[in-house]
């Protein structure tokens, strides 16, 4: 049996996205720029609204019988076959002029993620996958060049890009990503999508998130997958389901998820540094100091 075929689907999906990068860089540091505040406290701007209404409203037309999901409206529909928007991505850095956000388009069916289209205009930027066809970046479906992760194996030879340490504190990680930093080559706190994206170009080689939604991760994971790489749960489930993430090379994911998930680290790696700072064992021996200072019965 032939594998499915989403070429015309990943066209439509180009398609809504330069309409949404005409939108977003209409309004991108206007000066009447409409910025509210949701229940969660985030931000929503009036190009937030616009791009997902724009959106919608092509899909309605152009596939009527598919499911939507998107930030601002949720979820609208009944179909197997489910797009799925982020209008822009990185709308606090909208808000305050800096350049890295982007629009995330993708199509899951039968919930896995089947294509997705990461659209920067700032940093005229757009890459896109489609399952069994790769990952690209350019300009348009003409003009591109293929993503591949990273071949780093160790990760004192990685980098890692996060999004923020407060999120991992909140979490009662804190320590846990303090000891992974400490033990990588480099970090940088690229954020949002474009931690992702970097790393399905082989210019970073782990990423991970404490929170987020399925929106925020969906196009992320079939362009970080068809790269090569691995995207996965804190908890080691593969997708965009667990709210939360962790993505890597493939060769750095269970190191990964020793320090931030639920994996614990390989007593049989050679190259594991049993002691020192930043190791996990380190981080375990500090832990278990402060569980004695903290018992009554010592």
């Amino acid at each position: 049996m032939a594998a499915p075929d989403y070429t015309d689907d990943l066209r439509l999906a180009h398609l809504l996205a330069d309409d949404a990068d005409s939108l977003t860089q209409a309004r991108f540091r206007a000066l009447d720029l409409h910025v509210m505040s949701k229940p969660d406290l985030t931000p929503v701007t009036d190009a937030d609204q616009a791009v997902e209404e724009s959106i919608r409203r092509t899909l309605s037309k152009a596939r009527s019988r598919d499911a939507v999901t998107g930030e601002e409206q949720g979820t609208s529909g009944h179909s197997q076959r489910r797009w799925i928007v982020d209008p822009i991505d990185g709308t606090k850095n909208y808000v305050r002029g800096v350049p890295v956000w982007a629009t995330l388009i993708s199509l899951a069916v039968d919930d896995e993620v089947v294509l997705g289209v990461v659209s920067a205009p700032a940093l005229q930027r757009r890459w896109w996958a489609s399952a069994g066809q790769g990952a690209w970046t350019g300009r348009s479906l003409m003009k591109a060049t293929e993503c591949r992760v990273s071949d780093v194996r160790r990760l004192e030879d990685a980098s890692f890009s996060y999004s923020s340490i407060s999120g991992w504190e909140d979490r009662g990680l804190g320590e846990d990503l303090l000891a992974l930093m400490r033990r990588v080559w480099r970090t940088r706190a690229y954020g949002d999508f474009w931690s992702y994206m970097l790393l399905a170009e082989g210019a970073v080689d782990l990423a991970a998130e404490p929170e987020l939604e399925v929106y925020d991760m969906a196009a992320l994971d079939i362009i970080v997958r068809e790269a090569g790489g691995r995207f996965t749960s804190l908890d080691g489930r593969d997708g965009p389901w667990g709210g939360n993430a962790i993505a890597s090379n493939g060769h750095l994911h269970e190191a990964g998820l020793s320090f931030l998930g639920s994996v614990t680290d390989a007593g049989d790696d050679p190259d594991w540094p049993r002691t020192g700072p930043g190791s996990v064992s380190d981080l375990r021996s500090r832990r278990a100091r402060t569980s004695d200072e903290d018992d009554p019965a010592e």
